[in-house]
């Protein structure tokens, strides 16, 4: 079946929400020490400018849209988790928590190549149809750096495997890559456990064997952006954050997590890794 022909407005009873949160972040990496004090300036396909400047803590962030680009000029400061996911590849992501609380941002900074990924992360009122949280993805080239390879384009690198992601001591997940536009998850322990479904994923190439996993729940609406780090099969890594509409009332849900896999399976024939 492909992710065209799914209905992604159906709905199934999941699990109360407050037993969603808590203990993901049991396996998260040790945090970056190589942000603080830079200034990233990125610029996309409007030739929009996009600065972030980072300190130990936060980031502060303008957005300078290009010609017959329709977003507004933009600025704030937002608190920042960073990652190192590899020699010169930073993961780090941030929610708009004062400016526009119903956005959060991923951004995927490849050093050495001078190619950057930002993944937009919304919340929007509920649509027939759609799922609540939705994604924008903008490849861009990083200022002041010499650009080599390909920018991050959409890819089919982890169709057909099958993974067991482990967050902590008592969360286990079951992923199955399907097809371009959908995976099935079933939790395996938890609080969440016996809960499964097909939702809606893209799936982004970053470096060889490294991908930029972005998912969306609809049960109880959640975006997640994951770095998947498929280099070594024995030795699966992923790292990510969670965003999605809290209780009514209170903020929106925005939390880091990590995990560990095992490849439990996968396809006969080689996936592109492009």
């Amino acid at each position: 079946m492909s992710g065209d022909s799914l209905d992604f407005s159906r709905t199934r009873t999941g699990p109360p929400r407050d037993q969603g949160v808590p203990g993901f972040d049991g396996d998260t990496a040790v945090r970056s020490s190589s942000m603080p004090g830079r200034e990233i300036v990125f610029t996309n396909s409007h030739r929009s400018r996009v600065s972030h400047r980072f300190d130990t803590t936060a980031v502060a962030w303008s957005y300078e849209p290009g010609a017959g680009d329709p977003h507004p000029v933009a600025s704030g400061r937002s608190d920042y988790d960073a990652f190192d996911v590899a020699a010169g590849l930073v993961y780090t992501q941030f929610h708009h928590r004062d400016d526009v609380p119903n956005t959060a941002i991923s951004l995927v900074l490849d050093f050495d190549a001078g190619h950057s990924l930002a993944v937009v992360s919304t919340i929007i009122d509920p649509t027939e149809g759609r799922t609540r949280v939705q994604h924008t993805f903008i490849p861009g080239r990083i200022e002041g750096l010499q650009t080599r390879g390909s920018e991050p384009a959409p890819t089919t690198a982890l169709l057909g495997r099958r993974v067991v992601w482990t967050c902590g001591d008592e969360r286990r997940y079951e992923h199955l890559y399907r097809d371009p536009h959908t995976y099935r998850w079933h939790c395996l322990a938890g609080p969440e456990a016996g809960h499964g479904d097909t939702d809606e994923c893209t799936t982004y190439a970053m470096r060889p064997g490294i991908s930029v996993l972005a998912t969306r729940e609809k049960v109880i609406p959640r975006a997640s952006v994951t770095i998947a780090d498929h280099r070594d099969s024995t030795a699966l890594r992923s790292y990510g954050a969670v965003f999605g509409p809290a209780a009514a009332g209170a903020p929106p849900e925005h939390f880091t997590f990590g995990g560990v896999g095992e490849l439990v399976g996968c396809p006969s024939r080689q996936a592109r890794t492009g």
